[in-house]
């Protein structure tokens, strides 16, 4: 089996995308997310385009990947300087990856009308940088930016810039089809013609747009054609139309076409950790992307359920729970069972399929995820939920009220909301308040308050992201919101969520379930401590 080494850019060419924001901490999360995964590559940023991408790979240095390598991405070096000038250049070596991705230009006309350079300037910009960080010890993979036009353009320059990143040290020449507007045949024949003449000494790669609809189609071919190296995107977003989507590719080559991707014990994991890098980036997933879209293999009522209950091999073309997915039956609602037990087994393994506190278990996700719940994000709040039905739960306290306000003009700098919490612990009624820079900060603060009295953990709690998504635009100001809170202790980390009309409320909600998270996992750590 040919194995085909996959460079995610998420975090690079996905985060220009329109509406796409990263936080640093947003970033560490989907890198941990595609090393479970397992591509080999994590094209993680430009560290010498701005500081979050730097602040990223200081932090990163920290991280211990099981599968997958870190990639900073930057340019060649200016054409009025030279590579130990380079600024650029200089923040691709402070990253101290192992592994560095460089663009460069391939289209005569990009050369002489954008960088208003000469051809042969070009050239020798691309060896010397590639050189320059080869003898530095870095693993250079060559971008070759516009590759497709320039090839139909200038066929032979547009060669000749390969065999400059060639001499310059680089193990891998990317065709990049930045425009996204080449169709297949023409792709097939130039991917053909780099293979024949590059394929020997280096790797060749495939990187495209999908302007034309057609990223994913040009990618295949171009592994058909040769090409044993692949870049995308996990979803497919990005700049325009969006980039190649990888969970689409990647099925395709490791199920129908043969080829090895990530490790074959991974591929199941598709679908929830597509679900997972979804809620990290804020974003719907689309219902209908295929493999791991939620609609990927859902029936309606009629002809196709029939058929697909006598045999799903019928209408499905492959078997969901090989990307980790689910059948659903629209109007029948008969979906998810196995799932459930899966998720339920990782905290008891007791309970078996045919329990029926399953069935009520189902019967309960089903209606909070109708009124807008989605459990896939929020492994604190869906584990409560099961521990409330098989009677491992208990309440730590109880609400008697809270109360929110806020101030405008400010009374003190970064305060804008105040807080009022009153509690009851068993017999004990507390009290509390607090301020913070905005409704949810205050709650926060007032009931960490209340609770550290009874239960000094709770100052270990921190909130490490926060996320509110509007459930029904069309309702304006009265749409259902869901809020996601992710929390750590330093050790462990969770995501917990709420739904309501009122913002405060999910939060509140979320908050609540968060804290008791933490309480419940501290109480059997001792127990088992014991034990």
């Amino acid at each position: 089996m040919t194995s085909i080494d996959v460079l995610d850019s998420t975090l690079r060419d996905g985060s220009q995308g329109e509406g796409i924001s990263y936080s640093v901490q947003d970033k560490i999360h989907i890198v941990q997310a595609l090393d479970e995964l397992g591509v080999k590559y994590i094209e993680a940023g430009n560290p010498g385009s701005n500081p979050k991408d730097m602040e990223f790979f200081q932090r990163a240095r920290a991280l211990k990947l099981e599968n997958s390598r870190l990639v900073a991405f930057g340019s060649t070096r200016r054409k009025d300087s030279s590579c130990a000038e380079d600024a650029n250049l200089q923040s691709l070596l402070s990253a101290e990856t192992e592994d560095t991705v460089i663009f460069g230009k391939s289209w005569d006309f990009q050369v002489t009308e954008i960088l208003h350079a000469s051809l042969d300037e070009n050239l020798e910009m691309i060896r010397d940088t590639c050189e320059y960080l080869t003898k530095r010890g870095r693993n250079v993979m060559y971008d070759a930016e516009h590759f497709f036009t320039g090839y139909q353009k200038n066929p032979e320059y547009a060669l000749k810039s390969l065999e400059a990143a060639v001499n310059g040290g680089a193990t891998v020449l990317c065709l990049c089809e930045t425009k996204g507007g080449c169709m297949m045949g023409d792709l097939r024949d130039a991917v053909s013609a780099v293979v024949e003449k590059f394929s020997k000494a280096v790797k060749i790669g495939i990187h495209t747009h999908n302007d034309s609809g057609l990223a994913v189609a040009n990618s295949l071919i171009a592994v058909e054609s040769g090409a044993t190296h692949v870049q995308g995107v996990l979803l497919g977003f990005g700049e325009r139309t969006g980039n190649a989507n990888l969970s689409t590719i990647i099925a395709n080559l490791q199920l129908k076409m043969g080829y090895k991707c990530i490790p074959e014990e991974n591929i199941k994991k598709l679908t929830p950790i597509c679900r997972r890098v979804a809620e990290i980036t804020n974003i719907k997933l689309g219902a209908g992307l295929p493999y791991v879209g939620q609609s990927a293999f859902a029936h309606k009522a009629g002809m196709h359920i029939d058929a697909v209950l006598k045999n799903p091999s019928a209408y499905e073309h492959i078997s969901p729970d090989l990307v980790g997915n689910e059948r659903t039956f629209l109007m029948s609602e008969v979906a998810g069972r196995s799932m459930i037990i899966e998720k339920i087994n990782k905290f008891d393994a007791s309970i078996k399929k045919s329990d029926p506190v399953v069935a009520e278990i189902i019967k309960e996700v089903k209606e909070k995820e109708h009124q807008g719940y989605q459990f896939e994000g929020a492994d604190g709040s869906f584990e409560l939920l099961v521990r409330k039905a098989i009677g491992k739960y208990q309440p730590f306290f109880k609400l008697h009220y809270y109360k929110t306000s806020g101030e405008i003009p400010l009374i003190e700098e970064g305060l804008y909301a105040f807080a009022q919490v009153k509690i009851a612990v068993e017999d004990h009624i507390q009290v509390a308040a607090g301020e913070g820079n905005g409704p949810v900060n205050a709650l926060d603060n007032a009931l960490r308050s209340a609770l550290k009295t009874f239960y000094p953990a709770v100052e270990q709690i921190h909130l490490t992201d926060y996320k509110v998504r509007v459930l029904d635009s069309k309702s304006a100001t009265a749409s259902r919101v869901r809020v996601l809170i992710e929390s750590s202790d330093g050790s462990d980390s969770w995501t917990t969520m709420g739904v309501s009309c009122d913002v405060v409320e999910a939060s509140w909600m979320a908050l609540v379930d968060s804290f008791e998270y933490k309480l419940i996992k501290d109480i059997e750590k001792k127990y088992q401590k014991y034990i």
